[in-house]
C-alpha cells in the first residue's frame, strides 16, 4: 500500500463555518460529477468526513479533519495515481481551499 497523500491547510472560519463550506462545496462536487461515471460517497461523523470516490476501476478514499483554525485531508491513492502524488496535492490543497472561500489562514 501506498503512503497517503496529507495537505493541511490553515484557516481563520472557526470550525463550525469551516465544515458548513466543506459540506456545501463537497454537495456541488457531487451534483457536478453525478451522471459522468464517477461514483463518490461521503460520511460525516462529528467534524470527520470520510469519502470514496471511483472511476474507470480506480477507486479513492480519504478522511478530511475540520478544526478550529486547521483542515487535514488524508487520500489513499491507488497505486496508479500515488505515482504522481505530488502533483495531486497542489491540485487538492488548491481545490481545498477554494472551498473555504479562498482563505489560506495565516
Amino acid at each position: 500500500m501506498s503512503k497517503p497523500l496529507v495537505v493541511n491547510i490553515p484557516h481563520d472560519l472557526g470550525r463550525i463555518e469551516a465544515r458548513k463550506r466543506l459540506q456545501d462545496g463537497f454537495g456541488r462536487i457531487q451534483e457536478q460529477i453525478g451522471g459522468k461515471g464517477l461514483a463518490f460517497e461521503e460520511r460525516w461523523e462529528g467534524d470527520r468526513l470520510y469519502f470514496n470516490a471511483g472511476a474507470l476501476g480506480q477507486k479513492v478514499s480519504g478522511q478530511v479533519d475540520v478544526e478550529e483554525r486547521n483542515v487535514r485531508i488524508e487520500i489513499e491513492l491507488p497505486w496508479l495515481l500515488a505515482a504522481i502524488a505530488g502533483q495531486l496535492q497542489g491540485r487538492v490543497q488548491k481545490e481545498a481551499q477554494l472551498l473555504l472561500g479562498g482563505k489560506q489562514g495565516k
